[in-house]
């Protein structure tokens, strides 16, 4: 009977472990960018500032924990929740600065995805190769309705991941015609010019100074971890667009005040702007500005509630710092075609 009794209970268990197991799909790098490309993943950034526009969306700020040592080394996460795609989740990176040129990312980590009805977590996903592209993506979109449509003339600050993420999102919205690039090491912007020309099919100029890279650009993209600014506003030449993307928090800044007060500046999301945007925040210490020289956000562009480029003269700049609804958008996008597609793993959790 005791026999019986222990095959039973074990017998129960399994059942019920049965009942409760969740399928979960897991999505490595290889398989991200594969169901995630640039052209797909720029309209799914519109979906996203739209929703966290019409304020569909939760965006806290983020939490970042500085680990000890000068590197700049740090875990941060990222949570939010979408009302329109009934999804939340959390995203959770370590940031490595140090590793680039290495085999490992700056960004290491994972996306990790629920359905609203029961909370189950439905997928795991490689978030550095989503940030890598969402991030892109949303630069693309910024782009694409704050330059003028005739720009050509392509300048990146910066020679790593976002760099070559960048150039294809640039391509995706503009007809880029000529590209020049400009980074600390000559060397490594020679590597790049040389691997993403060949991968695009464009010739890559590498010039010796962030001045002479920006001279003549319709479209600017900084993309670099400096702590200070790389670009002034002396320097931007009329009717430009940046895109200012590399420094992710306050103490970070890679344009000067000028840069800031000299163009109309639109964000991602105004609350994150205020307590982390490094550019706007020093160039409001400095008296330049004031917070209503932020025009909106991408989003309010896109749904009319927001003027965008009013002449072909005007400064536009798009200081990108990265929400979760970008994460929770693409992660859903990425969701949905697995499931259509069959890739990824699918574990019984």
């Amino acid at each position: 009977m005791g026999l019986s009794g222990s095959m039973c209970t074990v017998a129960g268990r399994r059942s019920l472990g049965a009942r409760l197991a969740i399928d979960i799909l897991v999505l490595g790098r290889a398989e991200v960018r594969e169901l995630l490309p640039m052209s797909e993943c720029i309209d799914v950034m519109a979906e996203a500032m739209e929703a966290t526009a019409r304020r569909e969306t939760l965006q806290p700020l983020r939490w970042i924990m500085a680990l000890p040592g000068d590197d700049g080394a740090a875990m941060g996460t990222m949570p939010g929740y979408m009302g329109n795609l009934e999804r939340f989740g959390i995203k959770v990176v370590s940031v490595f600065p140090e590793n680039f040129g290495t085999r490992y990312q700056s960004h290491q980590g994972a996306v990790l995805l629920f359905e609203r009805e029961h909370g189950s977590l439905i997928a795991i996903m490689h978030a550095g190769e989503i940030t890598a592209i969402r991030t892109a993506a949303a630069s693309g979109l910024a782009t694409r309705i704050l330059s003028r449509e005739d720009s050509s003339v392509l300048a990146i600050l910066g020679y790593g991941e976002q760099a070559a993420t960048h150039l294809r999102a640039m391509q995706e919205v503009r007809d880029v015609r000529r590209v020049k690039v400009w980074g600390r090491s000559r060397q490594r912007a020679e590597r790049f010019a040389k691997a993403e020309g060949r991968r695009h099919a464009v010739d890559i100029e590498v010039s010796p100074s962030a001045r002479e890279a920006v001279r003549g650009a319709d479209l600017i993209c900084t993309v670099t971890a400096a702590p200070d600014p790389i670009l002034k506003g002396a320097w931007l030449p009329e009717g430009c667009h940046l895109n200012v993307v590399g420094s992710s928090v306050a103490r970070f800044r890679e344009v000067d005040t000028e840069a800031v007060a000299r163009s109309r500046l639109y964000v991602d999301l105004k609350s994150m702007t205020l307590a982390e945007g490094g550019e706007y925040l020093r160039a409001v210490d400095e008296g330049a500005i004031d917070e209503s020289h932020i025009l909106g956000e991408i989003g309010q562009v896109l749904i009319g509630a927001k003027p965008g480029r009013r002449s072909v003269s005007e400064i536009t700049m798009y200081k990108s710092l990265g929400i979760p609804a970008e994460d929770l958008a693409s992660a859903q996008h990425l969701y949905a075609r697995a499931r259509r597609t069959g890739l990824g793993t699918w574990v019984d959790f």
